[in-house]
């Protein structure tokens, strides 16, 4: 080992440094730091929305799997309408149109049987009636001579675009055939105008006719043989579903009302329960929209053709007149403003009957449209409502005598000496404190007077629908009466 002295005596290296550097080496390394932080917590991020995705994804595949099937029914579509690419003979009869079918299946393919055909049957006629137009225009046109046929051309596709975007705004052909119309309008334009430049015009008119055709054609195919779902349907059951919800949600209400004071468990569920009637006040879009598209559905299952799917939207209409007035009740249940409890134990037996007796009224009402069958009872669950709210209304008009009482008795010993200073006074409530009271009895007579619209609504529906009656048993052919039994021996003798 060296000694310290030959330490000393030895040579030293020294590294001169410019100034600066090591301020500027820490920021570099801190802009790394930094970046890579920014890196990881991107990647978090973008795993955590991916996870976040998938697993909304799969929530709605598990509670509707008709929607994970209607992915698949529309890749088997774009499969077989994708064969007259890859097959040599599909292709060279459709030439390069053959696109024009992979188009139509993307556009046309929806998820119900009436969807599909609304838009197929539109699709077609609107594009051989305009095909057939530009066509029958453009013929008119070249034999008008060379100045005259673009000016022929122009004309037309000024005057045909602007009447038929005008007819959009009809309410019964925008309801029906708006996209039939838009259709229409691309078809005509592009046929005509490109037609003034093409030479075989009919030859291209009549083969994107057919691709559209063969398009359309398995489309309605494929919706309609693999796991259809029907439009009609949908609006059937909506409906009944709809009057359940209404039950419960009135049910909810009075118990949130005249309950409030009661802490029990199932409280968070009667304010989710009562809360149901706005999905009937928010479903008008889906009514109609499900109604229109049922008109084009052919006969399935209990629904024939000409099936009264405009009764439906009445129906909904009385039940939204009903749920209109629940939104009051609910404004009323949750003011700050409410009546003392004493006053509400008044009238809380009788208004817990009422709703209870409209709430079977509805459900009743809901199991009839379910089944299309005629209800055996629906008229002594009316009459038991009607009764109730004429206890209500007695109620009501005893409710006045009810606003002032006495102060509770009290003592034995101090009941003589009070008697004789001076006499028990009176207590009385103000009109405004029980006016709350008032306002949430009134709504609901009110709601069931409604709830007697929604049966006259489906009574209605009932006899359009032809549900099935009441007395419909077919009586045994073998069985004979007693009374024909005991005739015949007489008759013999």
């Amino acid at each position: 080992m060296a000694t310290e002295k030959e330490a000393q005596g030895g040579l030293e290296w020294r590294v001169s440094v410019p100034e600066g550097s090591a301020a500027e080496m820490e920021l570099e390394s801190k802009w790394i730091h930094r970046a890579r932080t920014w890196l990881i917590q991107l990647v978090m991020t973008v795993v955590s929305k991916v996870t976040s995705f998938g697993k909304k994804a799969g929530t709605i595949g598990a509670d509707d799997p008709r929607k994970v099937i209607h992915g698949v029914k529309v890749g088997i579509a774009l499969t077989l309408v994708s064969l007259f690419y890859y097959t040599r003979p599909l292709y060279d009869g459709v030439g390069g149109c053959a696109m024009w079918a992979v188009m139509t299946v993307v556009v046309v393919f929806e998820f119900t049987v009436g969807g599909c055909l609304y838009k197929g049957i539109n699709r077609a006629v609107a594009t051989s009636t305009a095909g057939t137009l530009a066509v029958g225009i453009h013929w008119i046109a070249s034999k008008s001579g060379a100045k005259m046929e673009p000016i022929i051309l122009s004309s037309s596709v000024f005057l045909l675009a602007s009447a038929a975007t005008f007819s959009r705004f009809i309410p019964n052909i925008k309801a029906r055939f708006d996209y039939g119309i838009t259709i229409f309008i691309l078809t005509f334009s592009l046929v005509a105008v490109s037609g003034y430049r093409v030479d075989e015009l009919l030859r291209l008119a009549q083969v994107r006719i057919c691709t559209i055709a063969i398009g359309i054609a398995i489309c309605l195919v494929v919706c309609v043989l693999v796991r259809p779902v029907w439009a009609g349907q949908e609006l059937h059951l909506l409906v009944s579903r709809n009057m359940d919800k209404l039950a419960d949600s009135l049910e909810g209400l009075v118990e949130d009302y005249f309950m409030n004071d009661k802490k029990v468990e199932g409280e968070v569920s009667y304010s989710q329960r009562s809360q149901g009637y706005k999905n009937v006040l928010n479903s008008k879009a889906s009514e109609d929209s499900q109604a229109n598209l049922a008109r084009w559905e052919p006969r399935h299952g209990k629904f024939g053709f000409k099936h009264p799917w405009c009764q439906y939207l009445k129906v909904g209409a009385a039940m939204r007149y009903c749920a209109y007035c629940m939104e009051a009740l609910n404004g009323c249940i949750n003011s700050e403003f409410q009546a003392p409890e004493h006053m509400k134990r008044h009238l809380r037996d009788v208004c817990m009957r009422l709703s209870l007796g409209s709430s079977k009224v509805l459900k009743e009402i809901s199991s009839s449209v379910k089944s299309m069958k005629e209800s055996r009872s629906i008229q002594v669950l009316v009459g038991e409502m009607n009764d109730a709210v004429e206890e209500l209304q007695v109620a009501l008009r005893s409710l006045p005598k009810q606003l002032t009482q006495s102060p509770p008795p009290p003592a034995a010993a101090e009941a003589a000496t009070i008697e004789k200073r001076h006499c028990v006074p009176a207590v009385t409530i103000s009109l405004t404190e029980v006016m709350p009271l008032f306002t949430a009895a009134s709504l609901l007579i009110e709601v069931s007077e409604r709830v007697g619209g929604v049966v006259d609504a489906v009574g209605t529906l009932a006899t359009l629908a032809c549900f099935e009656p009441i007395d419909h048993k077919k009586p045994s052919s073998s069985v004979v009466p007693r009374d024909e039994e005991s005739v015949k021996p007489s008759q013999e003798v």
